[in-house]
């Protein structure tokens, strides 16, 4: 490891995270539609998600102590290659059980992949220099990420447009294009990741093992001392309810109102290029947010903004207004990222961060779970644009949940108030 420099262990860290996130593009505009097209009813597709959702909220933390016990690369390995099963069973996938499994082994891949890359980079970066600043990678990672989604939703959508290809019919092309991507992934996951393995190996795993329920215990400890921490984390179970709704049902709704799903498929890679685009667009707004507003008015605004672009989606009658409100949906989740992280990040510090961090993520699992399976019932019983409207609604209800966070900051104000000394301000 401390054989790399810093712009070397940076170059690999970028690589290797857009070679992630290139697989997930691809898949992204064909995912739902593709399900449909082999069979499979709206309710069916939302309790095939719940699989990979519950999967990652029971297993993120331990997986956490297993890339400490047996080091990041061999678990990541694990994890790619598992994503590439998934993949592969994906493509011939025919059946509600084999999706079912599809869904499995994406939830156990997501839970091992959930932090080894980002610890490596930060690791390789201070053993080759123990000074250096290894936020400005964290930073560029985001951007790779989005970059990375975008081209493969654009490359996507050009493979749907070509049409099928023998027995292959359009929508499954992207798919054996993502097989390709995540094993040209996996390949580079070897190759670019090195690190020095622990000394301790399975001694330091079964320690892990051991102390996980204390950790975990110790982590929703501070959750049940902490009013505001609370909230912020419970902000994330609406979030990811209602993120069914622009993930999962927006391919539907565009394909309802263009009439022809293949065309609707194709329409969606160049759409989800550009939200990502939006995305971007949206988080460089967040200090002209946190001057006018402040973390938790913001924060709170950007949470019913996102209800109301939600309720465009489901209620505008052509596809261009659809995709309007769509964009403006990833814009508006693009500028309330940072700003819950800022949050969430003021009330945490020392050996839990990183237990309440995966806690923060991990709940919005079972709302996305809940949302599969509630969303797409009401979508398949009433409407897609009802099920929408519902997420939506289900999305701004979250807003009053940083009211104790800007409770909580109006009374530090005071006391941050300098005296006779200047005391510079928070970093977020």
């Amino acid at each position: 490891m401390s054989a790399l420099t810093v712009r070397q262990v940076r170059f690999r860290y970028l690589t290797l995270y857009g070679l992630r996130w290139l697989p997930t593009g691809l898949i992204i505009p064909v995912m739902i539609l593709l399900m449909q097209e082999r069979g499979l009813s709206l309710p069916q597709i939302g309790l095939v998600f719940s699989a990979q959702g519950l999967l990652v909220l029971a297993l993120e933390l331990p997986t956490g102590g297993l890339a400490d016990a047996l080091g990041r690369r061999p678990v990541l390995v694990v994890a790619w290659a598992l994503s590439l099963v998934s993949l592969a069973l994906f493509a011939v996938a025919d059946s509600f059980w084999v999706f079912f499994l599809v869904y499995a082994v994406q939830g156990i891949y997501r839970a091992l992949d959930s932090g080894p890359l980002e610890s490596w980079y930060v690791d390789a970066t201070l053993a080759a220099d123990p000074d250096a600043e290894y936020e400005r990678g964290l930073g560029y990672a985001g951007t790779v990420s989005g970059g990375a989604i975008g081209a493969g939703a654009l490359l996507s959508g050009g493979l749907v447009a070509l049409g099928s290809i023998g027995r292959v019919s359009a929508l499954t092309v992207p798919v054996l294009a993502a097989i390709v991507a995540q094993a040209v992934a996996l390949v580079a996951l070897t190759v670019l990741l090195v690190e020095q393995r622990p000394a301790s190996g399975f001694a330091a795993l079964r320690a892990s093992v051991v102390q996980a329920p204390r950790m975990i215990g110790q982590a929703i400890g501070l959750l049940r001392r902490s009013r505001v921490l609370l909230a912020l984390v419970l902000v994330e179970l609406f979030w990811g309810f209602g993120m069914i709704t622009f993930e999962s049902l927006l391919p539907v709704r565009l394909a309802e109102v263009i009439g022809d799903p293949e065309r609707a498929a194709a329409l969606l890679g160049p759409a989800n290029s550009a939200a990502w685009l939006a995305s971007a667009a949206g988080a460089a707004l967040t200090p002209l947010l946190l001057r006018w507003f402040g973390a938790a008015p913001g924060a709170a605004l950007l949470r019913i903004l996102q209800g109301v672009t939600v309720v465009g989606m489901g209620l505008f009658a052509g596809p261009v207004g659809v995709l309007v409100a769509y964009l403006a949906c990833y814009t508006v989740h693009g500028a309330s990222n940072p700003l819950h992280s800022g949050l969430l990040h003021r009330q945490v510090d020392g050996p839990y961060r990183t237990s309440v961090l995966s806690l923060n993520s991990m709940m919005a699992q079972p709302g996305f779970a809940l949302g599969g399976v509630v969303l797409t019932a009401i979508a398949a019983t009433a409407s897609v644009s009802t099920a929408m409207v519902v997420g939506a609604v289900v999305l701004a209800v979250a807003a009053p949940l940083y009211l104790p966070a800007w409770l909580a900051g109006r009374r530090a104000a005071p006391a941050a108030e300098p005296t006779s000394v200047p005391v510079p301000a928070a970093d977020h």
